[in-house]
């Protein structure tokens, strides 16, 4: 499938970690925002974890909406046909590998920060966030890059 600038898109993408708390709803949310109309977006974790304000309010700054996601794992999806996963964490990526070994599915490993590691003041946790949303965003761009699919 090709996106709007011409790029080559699979069809459906899974983002997962941990939780699904933070990485991949962050990862999901920006994909769908960039390429939702091109690509079926969906994000899960090993668990389902609590869903993360930091989260919500530094995709509110780029004026994406995070506030209706409901944490779910990978049992709780309901439709498990993707053309490719993005792991977050080693701990998703070994689950992805582990779902997927008897199917023609894509795994990627992205080692992302994870922001709940980090303590500090409310600014200081949000600039970590931040960073994980800013990282997300040039990976994403980066993989699906009309450049990147010129050279495919």
């Amino acid at each position: 499938m090709r996106g709007p600038n011409g790029e080559e898109l699979p069809g459906a993408v899974l983002f997962a970690c941990t939780l699904n708390a933070v990485r991949s709803p962050i990862a999901a949310a920006l994909m769908r925002h960039l390429y939702g109309k091109f690509v079926y977006v969906r994000s899960a974790g090993v668990r389902a974890g609590e869903a993360d304000p930091f989260a919500a309010q530094v995709m509110e700054e780029f004026g994406i909406e995070l506030g209706a996601h409901r944490p779910q794992s990978f049992e709780d999806l309901e439709d498990e046909s993707f053309d490719l996963v993005i792991t977050l964490s080693p701990e998703a990526h070994h689950r992805a590998l582990e779902l997927t070994r008897t199917s023609a599915v894509e795994v990627e490993y992205w080692r992302i920060l994870d922001a709940t590691a980090y303590e500090g003041s409310r600014e200081q946790r949000l600039g970590i966030y931040r960073e994980v949303r800013d990282d997300l965003l040039r990976r994403i761009q980066a993989r699906f890059s009309v450049t990147r699919a010129a050279d495919a």
